[in-house]
């Protein structure tokens, strides 16, 4: 479960990427590459995972899919937390330092 939800937010993201590729002004790019770094890694670790457990591997317990599916969520949500700390910080659009600035 944890390599299907990262593949899926992958996929979004990457569509949203390439939505609004030329100008990139929300910065998707970063969080593209952290969602297929984490689907690559999930990837691999069902690879050794086949490897030791063999067809077992595809008949896990539902408990164990229930935490593995929370696992993927919480990456996605760090993922998303990571981005937007990015997107805080480099302040695109301007709007940060706008309100900072702003007189009143």
């Amino acid at each position: 479960m944890t390599l299907l939800t990262t593949v899926f937010a992958a996929i979004v993201a990457t569509v949203i990427w390439y939505k609004g590729a030329p100008k990139s002004d929300m910065k998707v790019g970063p969080l593209c590459w952290m969602y297929w770094g984490a689907s690559l890694m999930w990837f691999i670790d069902a690879v050794f995972a086949y490897a030791e457990l063999g067809t077992e591997f595809f008949s896990p317990a539902p408990v164990d899919m229930l935490n593995d599916f929370y696992l993927g969520l919480s990456v996605i949500a760090l993922g998303l937390i990571i981005w937007l700390i990015i997107l805080l910080v480099k302040d695109p659009k301007g709007v940060i330092k706008a309100t900072l600035l702003k007189k009143k």
